[in-house]
């Protein structure tokens, strides 16, 4: 079996993708993510769990969620979020099944270890803009100022995507809102949306499902019942990169963790493990601009980065096998850092202006 990696989030066995239910709770930063415990593939899925106290060092934990319920009866417990609210930890999560197709479901925790469904599941049983529900998933809970709490999630029918807005006072019962954003020019479902504050702006965040798989930034103006965009950037142009969730931590601090892997790769035949998380990020705005940048906790595993770029009439330019990504005018680029764990590579230029992530076996 080979050896895991050192400072990210990675199984024992079995596959990985999405980072679910970000958060600190009683002492110590947990992570969830969508886990096929059984084999380095996707199948029925479950959430995985792991801890950590510097988000540096992680502990797996007992899987947190089975797909035990009629309600998740096809392909499991998909995507979602956490939030805490009077010391109870509460997971929203997509729930998959024959009868009811996505619908959204909650559970609680009080320990942090132990999950108990809510037996008035699922909260919200029917998309608002697809009769049978079939892309309708991956909530994001949180509070808004004085008023209760917010829901974002993706949507999609016909190739039109929508980013769906839903309140609620008590985390339980769920009144929709209305599409805060709505395109045919990212893909036909905005996977895994985030919304959150920064700096007097709000940005809201998706993962394409068109050719690019991007992971969509747009910074704009959030009233909480309209979303107006001002900017549209793509901050992390890794090609391994996708599902990025952030939350608040103590120190205030918007954190972010993506997937590390990528749909297109495969993965060989004989592997015990697929799929890891990303370094903890630390979101910022910079002049309008959002930046991502490894945790102060992590920042001593990072090395200096120039070698990874060429130098050429004029430019640096970063390439991967045959692909220029991206290219700067030699006077724009003020610092590259890298991070390796074992196959994992992330690149950051310009204190996290844009990142690279990557898989290099």
């Amino acid at each position: 079996m080979s050896a895991r990696l050192a400072y990210h989030i990675e199984a024992e066995k079995g596959w990985i993708n999405d980072p679910n239910g970000l958060c600190w709770f009683s002492g110590e930063y947990h992570a969830f993510f969508q886990h096929n415990p059984f084999a380095a593939k996707w199948d029925t899925m479950h959430w995985g769990h792991a801890v950590s106290k510097d988000l540096v060092h992680w502990e797996e934990l007992p899987i947190a969620l089975y797909p035990t319920e009629p309600y998740e009866n096809s392909d499991g417990c998909f995507s979602g979020s956490a939030l805490v609210k009077d010391g109870v930890l509460y997971l929203m999560y997509t729930a998959v099944s024959k009868e009811l197709g996505q619908t959204q479901c909650i559970a609680t925790s009080r320990d942090g270890r132990t999950f108990e469904k809510y037996e008035g599941n699922p909260v919200i049983a029917q998309s608002p803009v697809d009769p049978v529900s079939k892309d309708f998933r991956d909530p994001k809970i949180f509070p808004y100022k004085d008023d209760g709490y917010r829901m974002v999630c993706g949507a999609g029918i016909g190739g039109e995507a929508s980013v769906l807005l839903y309140r609620s006072d008590d985390l339980l019962h769920w009144e929709y809102m209305g599409p805060i954003f709505q395109s045919r020019d990212f893909g036909p479902v905005p996977e895994c949306p985030d919304l959150f504050e920064l700096d007097g702006k709000w940005v809201l965040v998706f993962s394409r499902m068109d050719e690019s798989r991007a992971s969509q930034f747009i910074v704009g103006r959030f009233d909480g019942a309209s979303f107006t965009p001002e900017s549209y950037q793509i901050v992390e142009k890794g090609k391994d990169f996708y599902a990025p969730q952030t939350f608040l931590d103590p120190k205030g601090r918007r954190i972010l963790i993506g997937w590390l892997h990528g749909w297109e790769r495969e993965t060989p035949p004989d592997a015990v493990r697929a799929g890891a998380l990303t370094i903890p990020r630390e979101v910022t705005l910079v002049d309008g601009k959002v930046h991502n940048y490894p945790v102060e906790e992590a920042q001593a595993l990072l090395r200096d980065g120039v070698e990874y770029l060429r130098h050429e009439d004029g430019l640096f330019v970063l390439q991967d096998e045959d692909k220029i990504l991206a290219s700067w005018p030699e006077d724009q680029v003020k610092d590259v850092k890298y991070l390796l764990d074992r196959n994992v590579l992330e690149i950051f230029v310009n204190h996290g202006e844009s990142s690279y992530s990557f898989l290099t076996e």
